[in-house]
């Protein structure tokens, strides 16, 4: 069994979300330090938002008494830290570091996950055989989050659990559409249908203004 990331002992009353390295713990500590019960304290973690491609967040002490029922708990290092339950498949497997740049001061979150550029998929609500709950996702909520690129997305076929999409208009030809497709379309798919393991672009890019195939 390989070792976590952190050389800090983590005793869980919950199982760890987000790491914390030796180097940020030092710091977070040093900080708590001075502020008044500091022993009572917790770092609480939490995303607030998308800024650019990446999440936003926030974190701040608060008395480990004052924890929501909701928050996510555990220690590490003498450290408890709080995250609530809708940030934690978003922090989940991220580290609290020290910025690389040590001319570079605050602390910096390393997330493997990032947001759907197509945003959140929220409480969408689909019917009927996997071909056709494609094509209402992409009905409902990708197509229209593409047009505003000039672009769209269709379904080609099912093939038992993977899905062949193609992107015609703005995204045919574009070199962006790859990452749109593996981003977006196929995060929003893998999350709403679950049966589906696999979304492959069928698109002819040759055929595009711009093609990246050649």
């Amino acid at each position: 069994m390989s070792a976590p990331p952190s050389e800090a002992t983590a005793t869980a009353l919950d199982e760890t979300v987000i790491d914390v390295s030796d180097a940020a713990l030092a710091k977070v500590l040093e900080v708590r330090s001075e502020e008044n019960d500091s022993e009572d304290l917790a770092l609480r973690i939490s995303v607030t938002g998308v800024s650019g491609v990446e999440y936003a967040y926030d974190l701040a002490f608060v008395p480990v008494e004052d924890a929501d029922d909701g928050d996510h708990s555990y220690c590490i290092g003498g450290l408890t830290v709080l995250v609530p339950s809708e940030s934690r498949d978003r922090l989940a497997g991220a580290t609290l570091d020290l910025p690389s740049n040590e001319g570079q001061g605050g602390l910096v979150i390393r997330n493997p996950n990032r947001p759907n550029p197509l945003g959140d998929l929220g409480d969408l609500e689909l019917t009927g055989e996997v071909a056709e709950r494609v094509t209402q996702l992409l009905d409902q909520r990708i197509n229209p989050a593409l047009a505003s690129h000039g672009g769209f997305a269709s379904l080609v076929g099912v093939d038992d659990a993977t899905v062949y999409v193609s992107m015609g208009g703005g995204c045919q030809g574009c070199a962006m559409s790859q990452a749109t497709l593996t981003e977006g379309i196929r995060a929003s798919i893998l999350e709403a249908i679950p049966e589906v393991t696999e979304v492959v672009d069928a698109t002819d890019h040759s055929a595009g203004e711009n093609p990246f195939y050649a």
